[in-house]
């Protein structure tokens, strides 16, 4: 049984195995890249065992995750992507982070577009979100070549605010 979740032209994303754990703390271990992520922090190899525990979870429990992303080309994880519930929200959120040599390659957008496409067909999903920092122009760029419509939150607590992009079936 292939664990490939779905494939694009140039990419090919499966769920995460055992043998991803190098290639997560590569990505998600940059401190470059993770400037953009979470609390803006490389991930330690502890949360990098926790993370590949939730992923296997919501595999369970949704049918659905965070991904490996690999070159149909060249054999080799070059990112990561998927549709998570961070913190149990209630909406589906595209998440993705990739090595930074691959960035700039329309490999993102790919995999966004494809995401999506999988959690209609596959989930029947039908409002998907993603959040970005305000700064972070790359992912804006993505998201909305991806076909996303750009939105704001604002927090009352601190009055930081984030961008949102949403996919609404009744947008397309």
């Amino acid at each position: 049984m292939s664990d490939e979740v779905f494939r694009t032209e140039r990419l090919s994303v499966r769920r995460w195995r055992d043998s991803d754990f190098a290639d997560l703390l590569a990505v998600y271990g940059d401190a470059e890249a993770m400037r953009w992520v979470g609390d803006g922090k490389p991930i330690t190899r502890e949360e990098c065992v926790y993370w590949i525990d939730v992923t296997r979870r919501n595999y369970q429990q949704r049918g659905y995750g965070m991904f490996a992303v690999e070159r149909l080309s060249q054999p080799g994880v070059i990112g990561f992507c998927g549709i998570v519930h961070p913190g149990g929200q209630l909406e589906p959120e595209i998440k993705y982070a990739y090595l930074r040599s691959y960035w700039g390659c329309g490999f993102a957008t790919e995999a966004v577009q494809g995401l999506i496409a999988y959690g209609v067909s596959a989930h029947d999903l039908d409002y998907i979100i993603a959040t970005t920092a305000p700064a972070n122009l790359a992912s804006h760029r993505v998201l909305l070549k991806a076909g996303m419509l750009r939105g704001e939150l604002h927090d009352a607590d601190t009055d930081d605010a984030t961008q949102v992009f949403f996919w609404q079936a009744t947008s397309q």
